[in-house]
């Protein structure tokens, strides 16, 4: 497996427009309609930044902030899960934004791998 950065960080807060609006005002980061905004430190490498409400079941309600990584190749990265015994807790998602699985590390939070 190849991590070729941050894919993501998302998070669930109690009033997304507060949030949309002191990251703006704060670190001029302007949230797009969907609640989210496509960071790209470099053009083959973006960064999604972006909330969630309290109660979205994308990932675990109880948790508060899922890491998404951005990697190479999905497949090359199941097989390297496969050999290193590690479940992938989410099976291969497939969408218009690209392929998706989900892992979790010891403590149980949810990881997201994610090929562009």
């Amino acid at each position: 497996m190849n991590i070729k950065g941050g894919g993501g960080v998302f998070w669930r807060t109690r009033d997304i427009d507060i949030l949309k609006k002191w990251y703006k005002k704060v670190l001029n980061i302007e949230m797009e309609d969907w609640n989210g905004t496509v960071i790209t430190p470099h053009s083959e490498t973006s960064t999604i930044f972006s909330f969630f409400k309290e109660n979205d079941d994308y990932f675990p309600i109880n948790q508060q902030v899922m890491l998404n990584f951005q990697v190479e190749n999905l497949e090359e990265s199941i097989m390297h899960l496969e050999h290193i015994n590690v479940p992938i807790v989410k099976e291969r998602e497939d969408s218009e934004f690209g392929k998706f699985i989900w892992i979790e590390d010891p403590e149980g939070r949810r990881i997201e791998l994610w090929e562009k």
